[in-house]
């Protein structure tokens, strides 16, 4: 899966699965694999173990228990938040005068980043 219009810290919400309409930011972005990260979205539980090693203080390195992680989120499942006029919208490409850039194709707003 190449050309992936989501890129990092865009802002984005799940329209499928159990996090459907939770809103974050992009993290990470996958594109071979098609997934994407995002912050606050499917939260799993680890169990970890506290650290074996102690420092001079006696004090371990990390504390084990039961922690939050974030997982990967298919690609498909997520749509772009337009920062202009705040509605979920499709990617478009333009060439400019600085290339390359994207834009919302509801508001026609060009979007930052990436």
């Amino acid at each position: 899966m190449s050309g992936v219009d989501i890129k990092k810290d865009d802002l984005v919400r799940v329209i499928a699965g159990k996090d459907r309409g939770k809103e974050g930011r992009v993290v990470r972005v996958m594109p071979g694999e098609g997934r994407v990260m995002v912050d606050g979205v499917a939260m799993a539980k680890r169990h970890q173990r506290t650290g074996a090693k102690r420092t001079r203080t006696g004090q371990q390195l990390n504390q084990g228990g039961i922690i939050d992680i974030e997982t990967y989120v298919d690609i498909s499942n997520i749509q772009l938040v337009c920062p202009g006029c705040h509605q979920l919208t499709r990617v478009g490409h333009r060439s400019t005068d600085e290339g390359k850039v994207r834009f919302c194709r509801k508001c026609e707003a060009v979007l930052t980043g990436g």
